[in-house]
C-alpha cells in the first residue's frame, strides 16, 4: 500500500524528472545549433549524439506528463534508457570545450532519472 507521503515523493520526483528531461532537450538543440552541419566527423558525433538525447528526454518528458499513465514497468524502462542516453551524450560533450553547461544538464538529467527510479521500487 502507497502511503500519501510516497505517492507526493513520487509526484514531486516525476517532476523533477520532467524538468531536467525538457532542460537537457533544449541543452541538447541548442548545442546542434551551434555546431557546423559540415564539419568534421568528431562534430558529426556531437551533433548525432545532441539530436538522439534531446529527442529520449523530449519523450520521457511526455510519458512523465501523462497524467494517466502509472504503468511501472514503462516508466522505469523510459527512465533508464534516458539516464543512460544522457550520461553518454554528457560523454561526448566533454571533449568539447565550450560544451561544460550542456554535458551539466545531461548528467542533471541522468540524476533525476536516478532519483525518480528510486521511488519506483
Amino acid at each position: 500500500m502507497t502511503t500519501q507521503q510516497e505517492l507526493v515523493r513520487f509526484l514531486e520526483d516525476r517532476f523533477a524528472c520532467a524538468q531536467a528531461c525538457t532542460a537537457c532537450a533544449r541543452a541538447c538543440v541548442l548545442r546542434v545549433g551551434r555546431t557546423d552541419p559540415d564539419a568534421t566527423d568528431r562534430e558529426a558525433l556531437v551533433r548525432q549524439k545532441a539530436l538522439w538525447c534531446a529527442e529520449v528526454c523530449d519523450a520521457t518528458c511526455r510519458m512523465l506528463a501523462e497524467q494517466n499513465l502509472q504503468d511501472e514497468p514503462t516508466l522505469r524502462l523510459q527512465a533508464k534508457w534516458c539516464l543512460l542516453v544522457c550520461l553518454e551524450c554528457a560523454q561526448v560533450f566533454d571533449g568539447r570545450p565550450d560544451a561544460g553547461p550542456d554535458a551539466r544538464a545531461c548528467r542533471d538529467c541522468a540524476r533525476a532519472c536516478t532519483e525518480f527510479l528510486a521511488t519506483l521500487n
